[in-house]
């Protein structure tokens, strides 16, 4: 949306900033919890990103650092910084593709695997307990309009 569209919009009713205020909350909840959970494994919020960018992305096992800078909304040269990283702490490999010698895709290694399985476990848990407020929340957003 651009900045004119912005500018376009119909005012708020007190309830509808009510309502965004509590999305945004359970919202910055949630990252607070994702950021603890990934520290208490010993990872950043973002190498938690990564892993799950990686295990996550639609139709194979692995991603190229493209892909991965995508994903996380960040520059390339931010994500080579990041895969070197956690290739340092054995988290992901990385392997040149078969086809073209250029592309290099990244893939989690069994101990990546293994801390994003466990904290993937401990989000889905936390989700199960936010979901019926952001559902709430949505809901009286939808039904503003």
């Amino acid at each position: 949306m651009s900045a004119k569209e912005i500018k376009k919009q119909k005012s708020l009713s007190k309830a509808e900033y009510e309502s965004l205020s509590d999305f945004r909350y359970a919202i910055r909840r949630f990252l607070k919890f994702s950021k603890d959970a990934a520290e208490s494994v010993g990872l950043t919020a973002r190498q938690h990103q990564a892993l799950l960018a990686i295990k996550g992305f639609k139709g194979r096992e692995r991603i190229t650092n493209g892909e991965l800078a995508e994903r996380l909304h960040i520059k390339h040269h931010s994500a080579v910084g990041l895969i070197n990283r956690m290739e340092a702490q054995n988290l992901i490999v990385r392997e040149q593709s078969d086809t073209d010698k250029r592309e290099i895709y990244i893939s989690l290694t069994d101990h990546g695997a293994k801390l994003l399985e466990m904290l993937a476990a401990a989000h889905r848990e936390e989700l199960q307990l936010i979901v019926p407020q952001l559902n709430s929340v949505l809901e009286s957003l939808k039904e503003s309009k």
